[in-house]
């Protein structure tokens, strides 16, 4: 937990600096997605890296439609799959969040728009706000070649229309797997609302995605401890 103690640690500076009202990341509206998925029965999975997990998985347990969002790493191999480890930068992972969603109700489309709008900064290169290395990486791990598609087009007509300052840097991969963080950092963000690192880093995200996707906001996290409670 030291490198996050120093992301903390770095953010109350920051936020002291500038003010609560300039901390943490701004939110980019941009255009909904000309190419989506088709609806489908069933539930379906993408993984998405975008910085630290614990922002990116707050964001979505907040989000309609997804069923179930667990904080992990993906991009390397299982017996390395670690907190300690993967905090190095030379295992190959990202920090990772696992989304499960009812296509039905939300579509992958609106999935990526809110991933590339509130959830993190996709035109930062292998970081995220105070967070710095491959490991903080924006990356799609896909799980069927419509996701792919639509990530691809996405990504394209994002970059075209020219709504970030900077080009988009998502890498986009097929899921090759992914493997669950320790149990410390599920529901990190509903459990340590007055940690430091949280409370300017990724709160602002999750009233982003109040103020943005109104719609599709909902007040009370779907948190994996109440998931695994129920199994």
């Amino acid at each position: 937990m030291i490198a996050k103690r120093v992301s903390a640690l770095l953010s109350l500076i920051g936020a002291l600096w500038l003010g609560p009202a300039q901390a943490g990341e701004p939110a980019t509206v941009i255009p909904a997605p000309a190419v989506d998925a088709a609806p489908a029965e069933g539930t379906q999975t993408v993984v998405l890296a975008g910085g630290c997990f614990w922002g990116v998985q707050a964001v979505f347990q907040h989000t309609k439609g997804v069923i179930q969002a667990v904080s992990g790493y993906s991009g390397g191999a299982k017996e390395a799959a670690d907190y300690q480890t993967v905090s190095g930068g030379r295992t190959g992972h990202a920090e990772s969040v696992e989304v499960k969603f009812d296509p039905r109700q939300i579509s992958y489309g609106k999935i990526l728009q809110i991933y590339f709008s509130v959830a993190h900064d996709p035109t930062q290169l292998n970081r995220q706000g105070p967070d710095v290395g491959t490991q903080y990486r924006s990356e799609i791990f896909y799980t069927t070649p419509e996701q792919q598609q639509v990530s691809e087009a996405y990504v394209e007509q994002l970059n075209k229309a020219g709504v970030f300052k900077h080009t988009i840097v998502t890498q986009i991969a097929p899921l090759a797997g992914f493997y669950p963080a320790e149990a410390y950092h599920q529901d990190y963000a509903t459990l340590h609302p007055n940690q430091p690192y949280i409370y300017f880093n990724d709160l602002p995200k999750v009233e982003n995605l109040k103020g943005l996707f109104a719609e599709l906001y909902r007040e009370k996290p779907v948190l994996v401890a109440s998931a695994n409670a129920t199994n």
